[in-house]
């Protein structure tokens, strides 16, 4: 079994879940319960910004769940929170982050999810595109960038992980050129993505391993993981070494990660900050409350 290669140092659009965004802002607004001395605290006011970033986790927040608050406002309360910067962003606005003295931890695919690397006749278009944007990327600062597999289309596994690592391979020597990762993010089939291929950690390690590429690695969605395969700590535990990113949300409905869903994420925080992992952990879900003040109860609960 080929071993990875050390990963490069670790510094989507709003449109592609739209969709997502109007049904959280529908939602009714609903009370969770506590989740231990975490949410005391946030009460008590004892976790604040510099708390923050002296944890373990480096934290941040993904755009298009905020889509409605300004980008500047969003930074600024991010800033205040203690994140170290703002997740899926496209190019106009990679740069407002650095406003704030934040930084962007992921820029948005030059892809679809529909439509990925499993496909070798876009093999082509996403070279094209990727060598455009990859060293724009890196001019700004953005070190990683989301990218898909796209829908299987009765495609076997064995077929489409044999074309992900054909079609990234071609890639892999401008992104190391420019210190960039791109970050295949696993995503759930049951019931977000129906017919997305890399729905399964086994699926997207076995791309990684035959990439063996310092700038390739995945994004390990926790709530998309947990609605497909559930396990997580063991999972994570697993397959570390190919992990360069993590999303939050919780499970089920996509929503706060606090007491009313299945997950204990202050144990999973504790685990992953313990692993030694010191890449980015973003917080990717649909708020049902006040916006802000979820963000900030999340934060406070993966603060380990």
């Amino acid at each position: 079994m080929s071993k990875p290669s050390e990963p490069a140092s670790d510094s989507l659009s709003v449109s592609r879940r739209g969709a997502l965004l109007a049904l959280g802002a529908a939602a009714v607004s609903v009370s969770a319960s506590p989740l231990g001395a975490a949410t005391t605290d946030i009460a008590a006011g004892r976790i604040d910004a510099d708390s923050v970033r002296a944890g373990r986790l480096n934290q941040s927040v993904a755009r298009w769940c905020f889509a409605r608050t300004p980008i500047n406002d969003l930074c600024a309360s991010a800033k205040g929170m203690g994140l170290m910067g703002v997740d899926l962003l496209g190019d106009t606005e990679w740069e407002v982050p650095k406003q704030y003295g934040l930084q962007c931890t992921m820029g948005n695919s030059f892809g679809a999810i529909p439509v990925g690397f499993n496909r070798l006749n876009q093999h082509d278009k996403l070279l094209a595109d990727g060598e455009a944007m990859i060293p724009k990327a890196a001019a700004a600062g953005v070190q990683k960038i989301v990218v898909f597999s796209g829908n299987r289309g009765g495609m076997s596994d064995g077929e489409g992980i044999a074309n992900c690592i054909t079609g990234l391979k071609r890639l892999m020597p401008v992104a190391e050129r420019h210190g960039v990762v791109l970050c295949m993010e696993m995503l759930n089939s049951k019931v977000d993505h129906r017919d997305y291929h890399a729905d399964h950690t086994a699926w997207a390690v076995e791309v990684a391993k035959g990439v063996n590429s310092p700038s390739f690695r995945l994004l390990y969605d926790i709530y998309h993981m947990q609605v497909m395969e559930g396990d997580v700590i063991a999972t994570i535990k697993a397959n570390l070494p190919w992990i360069g990113h993590f999303h939050t949300a919780g499970v089920p409905g996509r929503n706060e990660i606090d007491g009313g869903q299945e997950l204990n994420y202050r144990g999973i925080a504790e685990f992953i900050a313990g692993s030694g992992y010191r890449g980015v952990f973003a917080h990717e879900f649909l708020p049902k409350r006040e916006g802000m003040k979820s963000l900030r109860e999340a934060v406070e609960v993966c603060t380990v």
